[in-house]
């Protein structure tokens, strides 16, 4: 990144890699003050990448089609090293790096299975799902709760849903993390890292084309995701095999683990808030709206991409062609001009829409299930371990993910009590705001 000045009083360029994992929002404030967006050019002739704070300019960035998920340059929105087909492949197919026409169909195929009335359908096995992981947890003493819950839940959840089989869950989290580090800021691009995500890639799209082909025809509906999938491909789009694959595999990684991330920053939270802990164990129906109030005040994806596709303004500057738009989701939403008093929590504020699930056509198509996962997961931690908090280092054991795509804690040691935990004897809570959970 250039030396060169900011366009804004005494500001350095902005550089997501100074700023605390931990909590950002400081800096966002300096640079969102100084002004909604803000350069960091790229030497001699190069495009300028535009870093957008503002929640006005990061709403018309996702809204209008002169800025598209794909470089003009490449033709490409995931960038990778010359070499591992498969994995290129499968990542160029995924619905959240597609532009219209392509999108268009791939959504249209994954909308319907993943809507308000399907995933209402789903609570009570998202429940059960909770409940089971929470249970053995009530006993002990401390816990990561990233890899004992946060983690696994809706891993659990979306396999689950797909119609994988329980003794494949395991194996489907290795290769999802493999598939996960070839890109972001955790990327391991050496050969070895692209070869273990090659080869992830490989048996993943392998496993999903045998499963769409084995739903397909009389008799092969299981009821499951990969069955309307299969279905839906069938008769109403013209989708490629490795479009299907790809999308299924997108479902699987995209679909945990901006959770576990949301189900972490909100139990980090709730931890350093033990009124609104109480209150929320005494009254779920606050749930809902408090999981709108975490995603806005500390949303999991902090940082997307978008590229110019043609010369264009925003905020008063020239964008060209082959800019690339770095749009800070966590600055937008604590944005004044939109949200009254936004550094503060509060799950009792009226909700403008915020954009931590993105917003315009590339709007979270799985929004309605992480809500339903963050709400019935809540619900069933506040519940059952009324002993939660945090550990006795809470500076030690809580560590973050250098990442701000999957943006969250990727440890999480709190106390859930042991067995001298206050509560019902069975372990599962003293029953306060127990309905339901």
């Amino acid at each position: 990144m250039s030396a060169e000045p900011a366009a804004y009083g005494a500001l350095p360029p902005f550089d997501p890699a100074l700023l605390d994992l931990a909590d950002p929002y400081p800096v966002y404030r300096r640079y969102r003050e100084a002004g909604p967006v803000h350069p960091a050019r790229g030497p001699g002739r190069a495009p300028t990448t535009w870093y957008v704070f503002g929640y006005a300019e990061v709403a018309r960035v996702l809204a209008r089609r002169e800025f598209g998920r794909a470089d003009p340059a490449t033709a490409s929105a995931a960038p990778l090293p010359p070499g591992y087909a498969v994995l290129r492949e499968v990542v160029e197919n995924w619905l959240v790096f597609l532009d219209p026409p392509r999108h268009t169909g791939v959504r249209a195929l994954v909308t319907p299975a993943l809507g308000a009335g399907p995933v209402t359908a789903l609570r009570p096995a998202i429940r059960r799902i909770a409940r089971g992981l929470v249970a053995p947890l009530a006993t002990r003493g401390s816990v990561d709760l990233i890899a004992e819950f946060a983690a696994p839940f809706p891993l659990l959840v979306i396999a689950g849903v797909l119609g994988v089989p329980a003794e494949r869950h395991g194996w489907f989290r290795e290769r999802a993390l493999a598939l996960q580090r070839a890109g972001g800021a955790r990327a391991d691009r050496s050969p070895a890292g692209m070869t273990v995500a090659e080869r992830a890639a490989a048996e993943l799209t392998a496993y999903f084309r045998r499963e769409l082909d084995a739903r397909r025809g009389p008799g092969g509906d299981r009821g499951d995701l990969l069955s309307a999938l299969a279905r839906a491909a069938d008769e109403r789009t013209a989708l490629t095999p490795s479009e299907q694959s790809a999308t299924c595999i997108h479902l699987l990684t995209a679909g945990h683990e901006t959770t576990t991330g949301l189900l972490g920053k909100a139990v980090l939270a709730l931890l350093a808030r033990p009124g609104l802990r109480a209150e929320l164990r005494a009254d779920p129906a606050l749930l809902p709206g408090a999981v709108d109030e975490f995603l806005r005040h500390d949303p999991p994806v902090q940082m997307i991409t978008r590229w110019a596709q043609r010369d264009c303004g925003l905020a008063g500057h020239p964008v060209r062609r082959g800019d690339r738009l770095v749009l800070v989701l966590g600055a937008a939403n604590r944005d004044p001009a939109r949200f009254p008093a936004p550094e503060r929590l509060d799950v009792h504020r009226a909700q403008a829409r915020h954009c931590a699930f993105g917003l315009g056509i590339h709007y979270c198509a799985g929004a309605a299930l992480a809500r339903a996962e963050a709400e019935t997961g809540l619900a069933v931690l506040l519940a059952r371990l009324p002993a939660l908090r945090p550990a006795a280092r809470p500076v030690v054991e809580v560590r973050h993910a250098p990442d701000w795509v999957f943006h969250g804690p990727e440890r999480l040691t709190v106390t859930c009590g042991g067995a001298g935990a206050p509560g019902r004897r069975d372990g599962r809570g003293d029953g306060r705001g127990d309905v339901g959970v």
